[in-house]
């Protein structure tokens, strides 16, 4: 069994600069390749004047090359049947997958502990769907997960999670509930949203719960307990740096950095990688999900997603997803005056201006304006879409305002998805007052608070025209409120609302991001594709370092869909390798 450095495999070791753009060009990356600079020439003074920080950014070679070990190097070589590298949402599902088939495995995790758990998850047609009444038509799921995609998606794949989601219910719940979590389904979805013809769809499971110390219990953690009463455990400190590979091109293990010194581990029948997206690797961000570096204002993901389970697969002749699909919430607080962007230098961490959590109110539709005081966008859609919309604006960011009678507004909005937690704390808290309510915003100063619409302008930081204009758009919005008709942007009338009961407020937002789901592209069986779209034997690859099946976006009225298909896929893909799918 042979290493990739031992084959010398040009294909599965991409080069920098000018060979490492035509050889992701054939991948269908030529928008994500590492570009290497021109030379100079008398025009380069106005080319480099003309260079943008994107343009900057594209240059860095994010990718590189797979790094050279010696077998000299590896300090020792373990041997299991089944090899799950990632210790998340999909890493967890696979293993406990793999304990209840009674497989050798190994689960490598390369930091001390497991991941925290994406509570909800979508799944379709289950126990609870049923006995709620709300059966999902299939077919129509279906065709709107590919819309949003603008079809740039494989439906194949995206049917497996339509299909299987609700066997995966039936095998997790079980597990959960003898835990002490119960599952709340969420299935009060049916009044129009968007000013559009959005599908909206019932199909949102969230499993909570407290252990006997009274300390709250999730998912990932009872997978750990279950797994570990049949005898297995996470093997931690253990960070991937490569995969291996025989002469055939087939995967048969991966390398890994730990204390002591590099460990390979063998797996006869397959390896499964759920090591994330990558939030935190600045140079990736930039080249392949640009929107990002001009919308977001605060990283809320994994810090430990940098992408090292994307580079090997695709340093193991992978191809990855051409379309960058970045999962942004509204929900990033800034100061009045601070941009969105990655404000990290090559080579660091993805940094953004945003240090807090995120602020779940930047997801209700209240009226939102941009830098000159207008406002840009139907304030009823999807989460990101307001991050992208804004980011055709000064700085990438927006403002939200609204007055006193917040409460009542939220309620009637009625929004779906993780943007009801507003909703249930303002109902939670129906006696306090907001100012008690968002004390840490008001202290922090990224909520303002005034008496005056004309104060409220001043503290948000509008001046001169832009203030001029804030004042005029809030009395235009009034009157939408009273007709009930927004002739601006088309949102529907009961989610207007009026700016006439002091005190007011405002906050400035940029995008809040969760994670990558452009991945390793894989067929509906998870086997990861090379360049000619065809399996490579023995590479697996499930949740948010596969692709596939999201494009541009992360659809956000499909509440829950991207850890639902984690979970789901995570499953098919050990079940797959020994053969236990019917």
């Amino acid at each position: 069994m042979k290493n990739i450095a031992e084959q010398g495999l040009s294909r599965r070791s991409f080069l920098t600069g000018a060979a490492a753009t035509g050889a992701l060009a054939a991948f269908g990356l030529a928008g994500c390749a590492p570009q290497a600079k021109a030379e100079t020439s008398g025009d380069a003074t106005k080319a480099d004047a003309a260079e943008t920080k994107a343009d900057a950014s594209a240059q860095t070679d994010w990718l590189g090359s797979a790094p050279d070990i010696a077998a000299g190097d590896i300090k020792e070589t373990k041997q299991t049947d089944l090899l799950i590298i990632g210790a998340g949402n999909g890493g967890m599902a696979a293993a406990a997958t793999a304990a209840d088939l009674g497989l050798d495995f190994m689960l490598c995790e390369k930091s001390g502990s497991i991941q925290r758990s994406r509570h909800w998850f979508g799944a379709i047609n289950t126990k609870y769907t049923e006995t709620a009444g709300a059966h999902v038509d299939e077919g129509r799921l279906l065709n709107e997960f590919s819309r949003y995609a603008s079809g740039q998606c494989d439906q194949r794949v995206i049917r497996v999670w339509i299909k299987e989601s609700a066997s995966v219910v039936d095998w997790i719940d079980p597990i959960l509930t003898q835990a002490g979590m119960t599952c709340a389904f969420d299935n009060d979805i049916d009044h129009e949203t968007g000013g559009t013809s959005f599908a909206l769809f019932p199909m949102e499971h969230y499993y909570s719960g407290k252990d006997a110390a009274g300390e709250a219990l999730e998912r990932n953690k009872v997978l750990l307990s279950y797994i570990n009463d049949k005898g297995y455990d996470v093997t931690y400190n253990h960070k991937l740096v490569k995969l291996v590979q025989d002469d055939a091109g087939k995967v048969t293990g991966a390398i890994f950095e730990a204390d002591g010194g590099y460990v390979q581990v063998d797996a006869a029948k397959g390896v499964l990688l759920t090591t994330g997206g990558y939030t935190s690797n600045a140079e990736m961000l930039r080249a392949c999900n640009p929107m990002v570096d001009r919308c977001v204002t605060l990283q809320y993901g994994s810090p430990n997603n940098v992408g090292e389970g994307i580079k090997a697969g695709m340093w193991a002749g992978a191809q990855k997803d051409s379309i960058g699909a970045p999962m942004i919430f509204d929900r990033g607080t800034v100061k009045p005056g601070e941009n969105a962007g990655i404000i990290s230098s090559p080579g660091e961490t993805a940094t953004f201006v945003g240090t807090d959590k995120q602020f779940n109110l930047g997801s209700q539709p209240l009226m939102k304006v941009t830098r000159d005081g207008k406002r840009f966008v139907n304030e009823s859609t999807p989460y990101d879409f307001c991050c992208f919309a804004a980011a055709e604006h000064e700085g990438g960011v927006f403002c939200q305002v609204f007055d006193s009678n917040l409460k009542e507004d939220v309620k009637r909005f009625n929004t779906i998805g993780c943007s009801r937690q507003t909703q249930q704390l303002l109902a939670k808290e129906a006696d306090t007052p907001l100012d008690e309510i968002y004390a840490d915003q008001l202290e922090k100063g990224t909520m303002v608070k005034a008496d005056t619409i004309e104060e409220l302008a001043v503290k948000l930081g509008f001046s001169g025209e832009a203030k001029d204009a804030f004042l005029a758009e809030v009395e235009k919005y009034n009157g939408f409120y009273d007709a009930q008709e927004d002739p601006d942007f088309g949102k529907e009338a009961y989610r207007l609302s009026e700016l006439r009961t002091a005190p007011f407020y405002g906050i400035w937002y940029g995008g809040s991001l969760l994670t990558t789901v452009d991945g390793l592209r894989i067929n509906e069986d998870m086997q990861v594709l090379n360049a000619e779209s065809q399996p490579i034997e023995g590479l697996y690859a499930a949740g948010d370092c596969s692709g596939s099946i999201f494009g541009n976006n992360y659809p956000e009225y499909i509440v829950g869909c991207a850890c639902g298909r984690t979970i789901t896929f995570a499953r098919h893909a050990v079940r797959h390798m020994v053969g236990d799918l019917s």
